[in-house]
């Protein structure tokens, strides 16, 4: 029997991986492709170039560095249910790519290093996640290496985060002794990710036998502990982004993944509603919806191939069918979109909503664009932040200016850096959130284009988009500050200052001008 709307959207399941560098974010999806059945082998973070392909950081500088810059997506089947896995960047110098990627799904898996607890960059992500109202499952990692006391890391999630824990799993040993993980809520117990159910047992005194004999006694008062002063699991308020389920393994030694990978099917949100400029758009809606998060230029470098990451949010998606673009109001074909598994893919020829597809296209789309089966809607919320650092790009063969305008212009659709083209005619300036970002340029412009380049300093270090409430206030400031005046990548002005004194001296003496570090992309910008 054909399955529903209702039915095929309720077993999506679509959800980001966030933590700090090195959490093992990276082996974690790998292990829950590999449980999901969508690989053969888990390839390590330094794998051998022959088992390259099964990873999910494809990128040359991703493999050379170990750490991943760019957001993966993988699609995959596990226990009837469909996850999209949306594998971000952990390095703060790519943020702007996570925070594009936190829109696009329904729920976070939050990655913890077990000796390091909560780290800076986690919880930057973890107030993304909050504003956003995304729920969270925590995974706390590289138990079987020293490891801080459980109870320690339940404390700090609960304080720092403001969250409250409920563990699902405890774990059984630590460091060289941990052996597995014991499920207090199912009182069963599994010690590889190979055993697929669970053996049920009698309460923690049966699991001890496990352990040596001198940790047996500490492992039974901990468990007791657990289950009497932990908050029981309430989807509710897990849900409402109060509550976290907390689950404890070691993804390298595959322990603690399968649990988790069946937690994100039982507890995660199916696809949520999306606000959209005009109304709520729910996922169950008839008509096709979805918004461009990410475009990736270049994934085959044989095919000068531009894929636009798409999240349906509502309806079916069909192979060939036409959508309308929000921005320009024409329409544009879609016939041949793609699921993926990290560099590898495959046709689509059917999308629901929750599930993210690429869209091939040559320059048509960008990041924030909505695209409908007809109607004039816009979703709100891809952010753009003002970059920390700006940069003259400097070509050593000025005969390749033109091309190099060409690279830049591609490069700042797809998100990798920002474009500032002054007004006085003075070349570009690129902007980025941090250095490493800089690295990922001249290497892909050298790599992908044949354009060796490097950077100068500029005498701006601050930018700030613009406007006002009467456009003759407007002209005025962009005529008299024509040197300090540039335009973005939709030609939206951007005011250009040499430091914080220099933008609030400024700002003071021009009050009509509105001066924002974040743009958000608007109804405004649709036909």
């Amino acid at each position: 029997m054909a399955e529903s709307l209702a039915e095929a959207v309720s077993r999506r399941r679509t959800f980001a991986i966030i933590a700090h560098p090195d959490a093992g974010k990276t082996t974690l999806t790998e292990k829950l492709l590999l449980f999901g059945g969508a690989i053969q082998l888990a390839g390590e973070v330094k794998a051998k170039k022959d088992r390259m392909q099964t990873r999910s950081d494809w990128m040359k500088i991703e493999r050379e560095r170990g750490i991943s810059v760019v957001t993966s997506v993988m699609t995959f089947e596990y226990n009837d249910n469909v996850f999209n896995i949306l594998d971000t960047p952990g390095h703060e110098d790519f943020a702007d790519d996570t925070y594009r990627t936190l829109t696009a799904v329904d729920a976070a898996v939050m990655v913890i290093d077990a000796a390091k607890g909560i780290e800076p960059r986690t919880l930057k992500l973890f107030e993304v996640c909050r504003m956003r109202d995304i729920p969270i499952i925590t995974f706390i990692n590289k138990m079987d290496r020293e490891s801080r006391d459980p109870f320690e890391i339940l404390d700090e999630v609960e304080e720092k985060l403001a969250l409250d824990t409920a563990p699902i799993t405890w774990p059984i040993g630590r460091s060289k002794t941990f052996c597995g993980s014991y499920n207090i809520a199912a009182n069963t117990v599994r010690g590889s990710d190979t055993e697929i159910e669970g053996t049920p047992v009698n309460g923690p005194q049966s699991v001890a036998g496990r352990l040596p004999e001198n940790e047996r006694q500490v492992f039974v008062e901990e468990t007791e502990l657990a289950i009497e002063a932990c908050r029981p699991f309430d989807r509710q308020a897990f849900l409402e982004g109060h509550m976290t389920p907390v689950f404890f393994g070691s993804a390298l030694r595959n322990y603690g993944v399968r649990d988790l990978i069946n937690a994100l099917g039982d507890f995660a949100p199916p696809p949520r509603d999306q606000v959209a400029d005009t109304r709520t758009v729910h996922a169950t809606d008839d008509k096709m919806t979805a918004f461009v998060f990410k475009i990736q230029a270049n994934m085959d470098p044989n095919h000068r191939d531009r894929i636009a990451f798409a999240r349906i949010c509502s309806g079916k998606l069909e192979r060939g069918m036409k959508a309308r673009l929000a921005r320009t109001g024409k329409q544009l074909g879609l016939t041949a979109p793609q699921f993926f598994f990290a560099s590898q893919r495959q046709l689509a020829d059917t999308a629901y909503a929750g599930d993210v597809v690429g869209i091939p296209n040559h320059g048509t789309l960008r990041i924030g664009d909505t695209l409908t089966e007809g109607e004039s809607l816009v979703f709100q919320g891809v952010p753009n932040f003002s970059p920390e650092i700006l940069r003259r790009v400097r070509l050593e063969d000025a005969m390749k200016a033109k091309k190099l305008k060409e690279a830049l212009q591609q490069m700042a659709e797809e998100g990798v850096v920002q474009l500032f083209s002054p007004e006085d005619g003075s070349p570009a300036i690129v902007g980025v959130v941090g250095a490493l970002q800089l690295d990922v340029l001249k290497e892909r412009l050298m790599a992908e284009y044949g354009l060796p380049v490097s950077f100068e300093m500029s005498r701006f270090s601050v930018c700030r988009w613009i406007s006002a409430e009467q456009p003759a206030d407007l002209e005025k400031f962009l005529t008299v500050k024509r040197g300090d005046i540039a335009r973005d990548l939709d030609g939206d002005p951007v005011f250009l200052a040499q430091d914080g004194f220099s933008l609030r001296y400024e700002s003071e003496r021009h009050p009509a001008i509105k001066m924002v570090a974040i743009k958000e992309y608007h109804a405004a910008k649709a036909a």
